[in-house]
């Protein structure tokens, strides 16, 4: 989903705000602070509780799925909330739990890229304080299998803050759910787009960024796929850090992933859309490939480098499911590093860990 290079301990605060996606209620309460002081502590287990509820036990096909969220404060003291770890600006994170027969099952919604958190992207809840909103999940899981449907808030399911999984967590849902058209299903209308590089509502200066930083993210690609197949397979520096202990294995998922990734930027049809204005870098649906939107954090990001523009679209790329289908388990190289040592499997499957191995900075060998 995207990325944020603030401490990934930020997701569980989505345990208290929640919002309508349905267009009736697009920002918290209103007595909820919009910029909360700085002072008030972030959330921290036991000081929120969450319970789930559904207008039915029972969806057909047609139905809007929806489920409501009940947050509160029960803690002594207002808490701080990072607000995109929240549905507060729609469910954009994957913060809950839904499986069907007991197996989990996929998220589809948006994979974003994030810059570091403002004072602005907080909220404040209040001792004592609670929240409730409606969410509606038709496209952010795959329900394409009728069945009964466990579902559940559970906040962060990244590896930077593995303690704190479930220390939300809500009470569960059980709902029949009769199968509606899965991630793989494309709208209809949606275009086909021409190989090569082409904009979605783009001026002019825009596209030549995108151009530059297209080109950008071919070299990155090229000179990743050079490095993994003209060195020794070994532990060098370069791969053991962003990607953890060799093995054979390892190193073939890399060089795989990054060829694929080469190929898409040098003959797919990859799609630029600017229309995106949250302070995101940019995201991307993993199953509607290639298509990027860019948000105003791209714009300001240099070309190469750490987190560049040429990097954001290493990252965006391979969270495509026909390209290296990556997830989110950590943001910013310190965590990732982190990542590559203590699951160094999820390091693999992680897009800033692929963004930063083809950034390679500061030059590693």
């Amino acid at each position: 989903m995207g990325k944020s290079v603030g401490s990934r301990v930020h997701r569980l605060w989505g345990a208290w705000t929640s919002v309508c996606l349905l267009g009736a209620c697009g920002t918290p309460q209103d007595t909820l602070d919009e910029a909360p002081p700085l002072s008030a502590p972030e959330a921290a287990p036991g000081e929120v509780s969450a319970h789930l509820s559904a207008p039915t036990s029972s969806f057909s096909a047609g139905d809007e799925l929806t489920v409501s969220l009940s947050l509160t404060n029960v803690s002594s003291h207002p808490v701080r909330l990072l607000s995109w770890h929240t549905p507060a600006q729609g469910l954009t994170e994957d913060l809950l739990t839904v499986t069907l027969h007991g197996a989990p099952v996929e998220y589809t919604g948006p994979h974003y890229k994030r810059a570091a958190p403002q004072p602005g992207d907080f909220l404040t809840l209040a001792p004592g304080e609670s929240l409730t909103r409606t969410v509606a999940l038709s496209g952010l899981y795959d329900f394409s299998q009728s069945g009964h449907y466990a579902v559940s808030f559970s906040g962060s399911h990244h590896a930077a803050s593995p303690a704190l999984l479930n220390s939300f967590a809500s009470n569960s849902l059980t709902l029949w759910i009769d199968g509606r058209p899965g991630p793989q299903d494309p709208p209809s209308t949606q275009a086909i787009a021409p190989m090569g590089l082409s904009y979605r509502q783009c001026s002019d200066s825009q596209k030549s960024d995108i151009a530059q930083a297209v080109n950008t993210a071919k070299s990155m690609a090229h000179r990743s796929v050079s490095y993994l197949s003209d060195t020794q397979p070994s532990n060098t520096p370069r791969y053991k850090t962003w990607f953890g202990s060799y093995t054979s294995t390892g190193w073939s998922t890399m060089k795989a992933h990054f060829s694929t990734l080469k190929t898409a930027f040098n003959s797919k049809p990859v799609v630029i859309d600017c229309t995106c204005t949250s302070n995101a870098y940019a995201y991307v649906y993993a199953h509607q490939p290639y298509t990027i939107y860019v948000c105003n954090a791209f714009w300001s990001a240099p070309m190469t480098g750490t987190d560049s523009k040429g990097g954001t679209l290493i990252h965006e790329m391979s969270h495509f499911t026909v390209v290296a289908g990556t997830d989110d388990h950590a943001y910013g190289q310190s965590a990732a590093k982190s990542l590559a040592i203590s699951q160094p499997h999820k390091a693999r499957d992680n897009a800033d860990s692929h963004e930063y191995f083809a950034e390679n900075t500061p030059v590693l060998r």
